[in-house]
């Protein structure tokens, strides 16, 4: 039977469930775009390529499906790949589907003619053309398991736009599913070894788990518990053990955390990682000092041991893991209520929130209470993106968490623009969620006409612009190492007018009297299925735990001779300007 190439794609999506695809339609692909207003598949038009990427991004992180970029050929791959390579960095899976040149002609020259794939390699798991229409459903439907297998990630399809112009005979037989990926064995050894490393007598363990860990679900909560171990968090692994545990610790035990969480740690004597690879981010500039020897468990075999070094390590799924390990378990004693360190940690935290509410701002908005109020608000089920910045930093700090796939953050490749379109893409994933973003005034400059697509599309997200006029994150790095701050002043605009100029309406909060009527309004606009902005004033003057850790680790990482160079310089600055 014969079929068009945009018919063939369009079975490929539908039959891998994938509802969304993000982008913007060009000469080469309108024949696709046609299949898709026949189908179940919807199209979402964006303002910029790269927002589709982090549409995408967040549609998977927040609803655990795939979602697709369509991509037109040349500047729309290359406009997409800072997207692309923040779900590459991050381990998120997407289907780019990108439109490539004729290739059954021998033209040169032609239109948007560049090495798409050679370009997109490095930060793809794959990357195929199909050069058959035969080849159309099975590339796809390969493309799209490989994205989910192991440690997830983007894989591009590019496909010739003269598959797209003509007809391929096909048969309903050819309609098959990939095989399907199984995970790395893991064996009863595994298990018994791990089981008798954790449990010996004078055995201590700090548990520390990232995004890999997600699938673990109760079976970690059980775990910590019969353990009796205090759990951290990466960044990107907020959520997966609830925050309200009291054996929740900290996002982080290293010199990014408060003194108590890094006093609990110390307390330990060995360290269970499940499902995260220490990246630099993560531990705060690698700003970890590890309470004993490691036992790394991850279902990618290359980050086991990678940055710090591994006793056991064991490739395997973080789920089948803990479940496996809690059975091997089952026969041995709990750890007491006394071995946990629980008082210390509620009384950490409680001393966190006593030094956040002496700080209250005067002027401006304290960004504790608001994240607090703003949670409160619309509830635990509440997904939040941030940005590149201070703003992921507070949140990862104030929010409390209980479940994965709240937090949604641009972590490893830590792209400005991510908050805004990540929002659009984790409301439609999870429509039934309240869904906010916390975006910087400095990453709104990037990414922020994707209010437009919001409100063309119905798509009801609260856009939290945090102003303080500057690239705080730098300029507190700035500031703190040379005492002044250099091209990192924002100029200032007129948000209320932006807002009314993209069919949103504009609310501001710049005290923190006005949060409770904002945030009163703003659900009810999110209610009648309606984006909001909010222009928040937000106080940055305390700085996070993270962002002091990390000045403190990165100063330390420096050769003596430089240390002393930094610091003179700040010092010399600093007197200069109190004469």
């Amino acid at each position: 039977m014969k079929h068009s190439g945009g018919d063939l794609v369009v079975r490929a999506l539908e039959d891998e469930g994938i509802q969304h695809t993000f982008g913007i339609p060009g000469t080469h692909n309108i024949e696709l775009y046609d299949a898709l207003g026949s189908s179940g598949v919807r199209p979402i038009l964006v303002t910029d390529e790269q927002s589709a990427g982090f549409m995408a991004d967040g549609y998977w992180r927040a609803s655990g499906r795939l979602g697709c970029l369509n991509l037109v050929p040349g500047a729309g791959l290359t406009h997409a790949l800072s997207g692309i390579a923040e779900a590459f960095m991050d381990g998120i899976p997407m289907l780019v589907l990108g439109c490539g040149i004729r290739q059954d002609v021998r033209m040169a020259y032609q239109l948007h003619d560049i090495d798409q794939l050679a370009i997109a390699a490095p930060v793809t798991k794959a990357t195929f053309r199909p050069m058959t229409g035969q080849e159309l459903y099975p590339t796809i439907r390969k493309a799209c398991a490989i994205a989910r297998a192991g440690t997830p990630g983007p894989v591009m399809v590019e496909v010739p736009v003269n598959l797209y112009l003509t007809r391929h005979e096909v048969q309903e037989s050819d309609f098959c599913a990939p095989d399907p990926w199984h995970p790395p064995e893991l064996t009863e050894e595994d298990l018994q070894r791990a089981a008798n490393w954790l449990t010996g007598k004078t055995a201590r363990p700090l548990i520390y788990v990232g995004n890999g860990a997600a699938g673990a679900g109760q079976a970690l909560v059980a775990l910590a518990e019969r353990l009796g171990a205090p759990v951290a968090t990466t960044i990107q692994g907020k959520g997966v053990f609830p925050e309200s545990h009291p054996l929740f610790l900290w996002n982080g035990f290293g010199n990014s955390a408060p003194p108590f969480a890094r006093q609990v740690a110390a307390g330990c004597d060995r360290l269970l990682a499940i499902g995260c690879r220490f990246s630099e981010v993560g531990t705060g500039g690698y700003g970890l000092t590890l309470p004993g020897p490691m036992l790394h468990v991850d279902i990618n075999a290359e980050v086991l041991g990678r940055n710090f070094p591994a006793e056991l390590a064991i490739h395997a799924d973080a789920g089948a893991f803990v479940g496996g390990l809690l059975e091997q378990l089952s026969g041995s004693p709990e750890a007491s209520p006394g071995a946990a360190p629980t008082a210390l940690i509620a009384a950490g935290h409680s001393e966190v929130r006593k030094q956040w509410a002496a700080h209250r701002s005067g002027d401006r908005v304290s960004p504790p209470l608001f994240l607090d109020r703003l949670h409160e608000a619309l509830g635990p089920e509440t997904i939040f993106t941030t940005d590149s910045g201070n703003g992921t930093f507070l949140a990862m700090e104030c929010l409390r968490l209980e479940r994965p796939g709240r937090f949604l953050a641009p972590v490893d490749y830590s792209c400005m623009g991510y908050a805004i379109p990540a929002a659009i893409g984790a409301k439609l994933g999870r429509p039934d969620a309240p869904v906010v973003a916390l975006a910087g005034d400095g990453a709104l400059l990037m990414t922020g006409l994707e209010a437009l697509t919001a409100a063309s599309e119905g798509i009801a997200v609260a856009i939290v612009v945090l102003r303080d006029e500057e690239l705080a994150q730098i300029s507190q790095f700035q500031r703190t190492a040379f005492n002044r701050s250099v091209a990192s002043t924002l100029p200032d605009y007129d948000l209320a007018s932006l807002a009314s100029g993209l069919g949103i309406e504009y609310l501001a909060c710049k005290t923190d009297p006005d949060l409770d009527p904002t945030l009163a309004r703003m659900r009810v606009i999110i209610a009648e299925g309606r984006p909001v902005m909010i222009d928040v004033a937000v106080d940055y003057g305390q700085k996070t735990y993270f962002t002091k850790g990390v000045v403190k680790t990165m100063l330390g990482r420096l050769p003596w001779k430089d240390r002393l160079r930094f610091v003179g310089r700040a010092l010399a600055r600093r007197i200069s300007l109190t004469k």
